[in-house]
């Protein structure tokens, strides 16, 4: 045991000796920069014990970061790798927030959650401070990474950032190719449980379309976090999931340079981080929003990139900056809670909820035609009933009225989302079993016979797209990249959003 704790204290003292430079610029009072218009704290807990620094810019752009500084969850290196970057933040217009969590010490949910109330907070005073509440960033160092990226693919969708901006990060929790303390010390006693390793090394936890843009910073020589392992395999899981990602490697600064001026590539790397901010593409924040729902075809399967290239990101480019089109869609579910890969069990489906849309399109039932889940097809039609009311509570009780009142309609105003039943596009061919058959006996009446109950549009994808089996896959299921235009082409002009 006692050979054990100083195996232990060893490995701290390397990690401390490859952070005393810094150590020793952390002890240098703060100037406040003069593109600072107010800096204050807030506490994030009742007890204070967690805080937040706040640093508003003098020309806000709307464009918000929180920062969240590294120390292996045992410390806080909350000066070059937190308030220090506050100058150059503030000077791009940037409101920035460094948050002061608690450590772990064996509780995980800690860090967590302070970082989760920052978000809230900052969202909350979003209009007061000048932000845009769909522009709020996350920023973390080393450890401090691995609690951002965390966030981004854990928390739900109110708290999770548009951006993350990971320097030098932890990403496994695996300690045999990540920083041994960083996991100890976040994992506790779950370290030894492989469930719960792969849960919170990241790079597992990447989701398409829902895990936001990433931009990764290191350097090649890192000695105490492997880039390889960690970076390096967040950007992989990124780019794999067709996600934005940008990654940086500098040839040299070992680990803990953070917002440093003795980073020899300090100056690139503001010039980099700076170039990647400015691209990304952000959402009004009035913008109608788009929320589309639906299973592989929605989600753009076999189409690379396709974040950027299925058809909600061309219907995007179609219908311009008044809207904000996201895409839900996640490959192989059915509309069936029975089913075999139900998408109201997704979190996809939850974020689709959260995300407080203006206008639904639905897009599901291809994969329910496969004879293992149409065998409980007579569930088809209270399942979408369900879909519906969840995301539109008012429509249940209008099915009620219309019954009451034998058919008759009374015409008020409805509150949103507005709602579109998208019929599936032929199946072309039958692959996985999927039955055109079935999608045109049983599903497509069972969707037009809900539409009506409910006052609902139909976009007839099955008839609209019929002639179009040019633009398919080989599989004959899945539509190629002129597919997902024509898609988008039909969807916005049956709309009517293109003409708005």
């Amino acid at each position: 045991m006692k050979q054990a704790r100083s195996i232990g204290l060893l490995w701290q003292l390397v990690t401390l000796a490859l952070l005393l430079p810094v150590a020793v610029f952390a002890q240098m009072p703060e100037r406040t920069s003069e593109a600072t218009a107010r800096k204050f704290t807030l506490n994030l807990t009742d007890d204070g014990k967690a805080q937040m620094v706040c640093f508003l810019p003098k020309a806000p752009s709307g464009k918000a970061v929180v920062g969240i500084p590294g120390g292996g969850y045992s410390m806080l290196s909350n000066t070059h790798e937190g308030t220090l970057a506050h100058g150059w933040m503030n000077e791009q217009g940037i409101a920035y927030f460094v948050v002061n969590y608690r450590l772990p010490d064996g509780d995980r949910t800690k860090p967590i959650s302070d970082v989760e109330q920052g978000f809230r907070i900052v969202r909350d005073s979003a209009q007061v401070w000048g932000i845009n509440p769909h522009d709020v960033g996350i920023m973390g160092f080393s450890a401090g990474g691995h609690l951002s990226s965390v966030i981004s693919t854990h928390s739900p969708l109110e708290v999770r950032p548009d951006f993350t901006i990971l320097f030098y990060p932890v990403i496994s929790m695996d300690e045999r190719v990540s920083h041994v303390w960083s996991c100890r010390n976040f994992l506790g006693e779950d370290q030894k449980n492989p469930a719960i390793v792969r849960d919170f090394s990241t790079d597992k936890a990447v989701r398409r379309h829902l895990t936001p843009p990433a931009c990764i910073i290191m350097a090649s020589d890192d000695r105490l976090v492997p880039p390889v392992t960690n970076g390096v395999q967040y950007y992989s899981a990124m780019r794999n999931a067709g996600n934005e990602c940008a990654m940086y490697i500098y040839p040299t600064g070992d680990h803990g340079f953070g917002f440093g001026p003795w980073f020899k590539y300090h100056n690139q790397m503001l010039t980099d981080l700076g170039n990647w901010l400015k691209a990304r593409h952000t959402p009004k924040p009035d913008a109608i929003r788009v929320a589309c729902v639906g299973n592989s075809i929605t989600d753009g399967h076999g189409i690379d990139m396709a974040p950027a290239y299925g058809y909600p990101a061309e219907l995007q480019k179609m219908l311009g900056d008044k809207y904000w089109v996201k895409n839900f869609g996640v490959s192989g579910r059915t509309m069936l809670n029975k089913g075999d890969l139900p998408y109201m069990n997704e979190m996809a489906w939850r974020d689709a909820i959260a995300f407080k849309p203006d206008i639904v399109i639905i897009k599901l039932g291809t994969n329910d035609s496969k004879p293992q889940n149409w065998q409980h097809g007579a569930e088809f039609k209270a399942d979408l009933q369900q879909m519906i009311t969840t995301l539109r509570p008012d429509l249940a009780q209008l099915a009620t009225k219309k019954k009451k009142k034998k058919g008759k309609k009374t015409v008020e105003p409805r509150p949103t989302p507005e709602i579109y039943l998208c019929t599936p596009i032929p199946a072309f061919k039958t692959t996985w079993n999927i039955s055109d058959e079935v999608i045109t006996n049983n599903i497509i009446p069972i969707q037009q016979e809900v539409a009506k109950e409910y006052d609902l549009k139909v976009i007839d994808l099955h008839t609209l797209f019929a002639n179009d089996g040019d633009k398919m896959l080989s599989d004959g299921i899945h539509p190629d990249g002129k597919g997902a235009r024509r898609m988008a082409e039909i969807i916005a002009a049956e709309t009517g959003l293109k003409e708005q």
